[in-house]
């Protein structure tokens, strides 16, 4: 199994879920032990989490060989009433954008 990631304290803005979903949609033929580095998760964290993305129809994937090929829903409702109305693809993009803007500054 992967390394296990540098402990964290304390709160952050992102859930986990958001970043797997995340570093899925920047690589939809991403590997889980690649989430799991990126997202400073376990692999076990990292499935767990795309269990729970499937099932509440956020994501699909397809098995092609030894690899998935993973299918973000844009158009999903985010859960939290609080997001009511905001769908995935929009958090998708806020996330890129910024993420955007980060590459450029650091290049």
């Amino acid at each position: 199994m992967g390394e296990v990631p540098e402990p964290h304290s304390g709160w952050t803005f992102l859930t986990s879920h958001a970043r797997v979903l995340a570093a899925i949609a920047e690589d939809h033929t991403t590997r889980i032990r690649d989430i799991a580095a990126r997202c400073r998760l376990t692999e076990r964290a990292v499935q767990k989490i795309i269990s729970d993305l499937e099932a509440d129809g956020y994501l699909t994937h397809r098995r092609e060989g030894r690899s998935n090929t993973y299918r973000i829903q844009p158009g999903t409702i985010l859960r939290h009433p609080a997001e009511s109305g905001l769908t995935v693809a929009e958090l998708l993009n806020l996330l890129a954008n910024h993420e955007a803007r980060r590459e450029t500054a650091d290049g």
